[in-house]
């Protein structure tokens, strides 16, 4: 009887402890904006798997892609606030709540991909840029990324700055890329995302600036068939966490996040690269597609392209003080040291 007393006892209290907080997985959310093919959404994809098996599935993140918790400003508020733990956020929205992160933003500062890689992966520099951070309501990790961005537009071939002139742009709704192209004489428009193809094809814009990859997988180029390679400017997102939550981790938890950090950037460049050569469901390159759709696509020289970059200097001169002048010219000393 003492024997069945014991096991009726053990099997009440196996289901309990199973049942306590410690025995479950800690669930946290991730928002960013790019789609589940994208390699930014791979990026973080490979983020949360590093987590789940170096912490041995004790810390689950859930995902939401596409701005399934808001925009991207609305998410770095949620970080901010502690609804959300997780968020990649672009530098470019980031720069609304720390000035400082604008510098990944100025217009024509890296002179090619290897230098922008070197740069944004040297660890003095993040932790200079993320040094910013907390003070706002945010720790920074690592990053994910869009791509270089691209002009394109409905009107006529562009490779002088005095080409831009007089074009309705429609630009991210950054302070940035607002004075970018303001400076270019074109008039900047902010309408959202999801309303580019419409406006373009409607007059309501004449141009807009994002990675020709994203145009041609939105089919912006259906309706501009005018692309320049300008490259004016790498569309990072800095991997933002909650402070509280930050703060909860162990130093080991903490470590395992900035190597899912690393490894994130990894998966999502290398996903970017694949994109470039094989377009999902069209199975041709960006260069293989662009031919045989007739879409006119020009690759600047080094000529034009400093003609871009001198063209930018009160912009850039407007910043170094919104920036600060030693942090500005840190980055340009290391930029410069990559090149």
């Amino acid at each position: 009887m003492r024997k069945i007393v014991g096991l009726l006892c053990a099997a009440l209290v196996l289901p309990a402890l199973a049942s306590t907080p410690q025995a479950r997985a800690e669930k946290i959310k991730f928002g960013h904006v790019a789609p589940p093919f994208h390699g930014q959404a791979k990026g973080v994809d490979a983020f949360v798997a590093y987590v789940k098996e170096k912490t041995g599935g004790r810390i689950e993140i859930a995902t939401f892609p596409m701005g399934q918790l808001g925009s991207e400003r609305s998410m770095a508020s949620q970080v901010r606030s502690g609804s959300l733990q997780l968020a990649a956020i672009t530098t470019a929205v980031m720069q609304n709540f720390v000035p400082q992160v604008a510098i990944v933003d100025m217009p024509f500062i890296f002179p090619s991909r290897k230098a922008a890689y070197a740069t944004l992966d040297d660890p003095e520099v993040q932790e200079r840029l993320f040094s910013y951070l907390p003070k706002k309501g945010f720790v920074g990790i690592g990053w994910t990324e869009n791509e270089f961005r691209d002009f394109t537009n409905t009107k006529r071939p562009v490779r002088k700055p005095e080409d831009i002139k007089g074009l309705k742009v429609r630009v991210m709704n950054s302070p940035v890329y607002l004075d970018t192209f303001e400076q270019l004489g074109a008039s900047a428009v902010g309408i959202p995302f999801p309303e580019v193809y419409n406006a373009l094809q409607t007059g309501v814009i004449d141009a807009q600036e994002n990675p020709l990859l994203t145009s041609v997988l939105m089919k912006f180029t259906e309706v501009a068939t005018y692309v320049t390679r300008t490259q004016h400017a790498l569309t990072e997102c800095i991997i933002i966490v909650n402070p509280d939550y930050w703060a909860s981790l162990s130093d080991a938890d903490k470590q395992i996040f900035r190597e899912a950090a690393a490894e994130a950037i990894r998966v999502n460049r290398e996903v970017n690269a694949k994109l470039h050569e094989k377009l999902p469901k069209i199975n041709k390159s960006i260069a293989e597609y662009c031919k045989d759709k007739g879409i006119d696509v020009i690759e600047l020289t080094a000529a034009e392209r400093e003609a871009f970059r001198k063209a930018m200097t009160p912009v850039w001169d407007k910043y170094r003080d919104k920036i600060g002048p030693d942090l500005f010219e840190f980055f340009l000393a290391k930029i410069k040291s990559y090149q």
